[in-house]
């Protein structure tokens, strides 16, 4: 315990359980859930775990100072009394990230000029010299989180976004957030107990998170680089260690993951993103139009998918979602079938009661996630049966 610390998860909205769930079995402790965010603690090595492994963390953060400030002048002379040569040097960069939800602070570009004065006349001071600041890939990256007066100084372990997996080389107009997608499996119930199908698959998001899921592989394992890895007191060797033992539970996958999707060009994408996470070899891909191709199991599928809201790909909504929902009433019988939307009207022209709603956002849109149980037979007989 004594070489433990605290912690802090981001994540979407809506998908806070799901990380806190996720970081229990990875084995943190004291795991507290918040908006948007989970705070646990652990050492070095499950920092790094935790970066490998969360499918639905966007960044994991160490906090390193808490002070309360109402406004500039507070938060610059706040930030001057820390003693930053604990974790910045005068030979590495950094780079300041600043949200603010208060009403003393308006700007979060003036926030992080006022620390970032506050870091560097510090080190003048005490050496007579500056470190750099490198806005795009800096050697630290500091957070620094206003709540009303509560300020809170953050390391970023992570750097670009968790979302950037390291495999999806090739997109469409609208991909789907990695993080997004591997929430929407885990709330589906998603555990690759069965076949599955995206069957609007565009660049293949959906199918290679649901693989990885399924053959329990890290959902970082192809990224190319963390943020801790230009830390001062990284260790390599453990990182190592905690890689290879994550890698060594990977397991086999006896089902069939299916990507359907009618333009060519997006087929193209999803082989080719694919093939950069190593699961060639897990998913079928097939361009086909979802309205005339045939289930492509007959047993249980799995299904979940994002079909377009008319935001960024134009659809004629109304029609699009009537004929996915008679598409599944036809032709889609004992699947369990998961779609994200952010249009109330698509939703009432489904012609399906959904069985569950759950509220999450695509980006800043709200949107819905839900689920169409399609029976194999009626639901009376489904119950009668049980």
């Amino acid at each position: 315990m004594e070489n433990n610390f605290e912690m802090t998860a981001k994540t979407l909205f809506g998908f806070e359980d799901l990380l806190a769930e996720e970081l229990k079995k990875l084995g943190a402790q004291k795991i507290q859930i918040g908006v948007r965010n989970v705070s646990f603690w652990g050492d070095k090595g499950f920092m790094y775990k935790a970066n490998i492994a969360c499918r639905t963390a966007l960044k994991i953060m160490v906090p390193i100072h808490r002070v309360y400030a109402k406004n500039e002048d507070e938060l610059y002379t706040a930030a001057l009394a820390f003693d930053w040569s604990q974790h910045i040097s005068l030979n590495k960069s950094f780079a300041i990230n600043a949200t603010v939800h208060s009403d003393y602070f308006k700007h979060t570009q003036y926030v992080a000029l006022k620390i970032k004065d506050a870091i560097v006349d510090q080190f003048r001071k005490h050496t007579g010299r500056r470190p750099n600041v490198n806005t795009e890939h800096p050697d630290l990256a500091l957070e620094v989180h206003i709540n009303a007066d509560q300020v809170t100084f953050s390391l970023d372990s992570s750097g670009k976004s968790l979302h950037h997996r390291g495999y999806r080389s090739a997109t469409n107009i609208a991909p789907i957030n990695e993080v997004l997608a591997a929430g929407m499996l885990l709330h589906s119930g998603w555990k690759g107990q069965s076949d599955f199908l995206d069957p609007m698959c565009g660049s293949g998001t959906i199918p290679i998170e649901a693989a990885m899921i399924a053959a329990n592989i890290p959902a970082n394992s192809n990224r190319s680089e963390f943020a801790f890895e230009k830390w001062d007191d990284f260790d390599v060797d453990l990182f190592e260690t905690i890689f290879d033992a994550l890698m060594d539970k990977v397991t086999d996958f006896p089902y069939k993951i299916s990507g359907f999707d009618k333009a060519p060009s997006a087929i193209a994408k999803a082989r080719e993103n694919a093939k950069n996470a190593r699961l060639e070899d897990f998913i079928t891909w097939e361009q086909v139009d979802f309205f005339t191709a045939e289930k492509p199991v007959s047993g249980t599928l799995h299904m979940v998918f994002n079909p377009p809201y008319g935001e960024r790909l134009q659809a004629d909504i109304p029609e699009l979602y009537k004929n996915i929902g008679d598409t599944l009433k036809q032709y889609y019988a004992d699947t369990h079938a998961w779609l994200i939307t952010t249009d109330p009207d698509g939703m009432k022209n489904m012609g399906l009661r959904p069985s569950r709603k759950i509220k999450i956002f695509n980006g800043g849109l709200e949107g819905r996630f839900l689920y169409y149980p399609m029976y194999a037979g009626s639901k009376k007989e489904k119950f009668n049966n049980n």
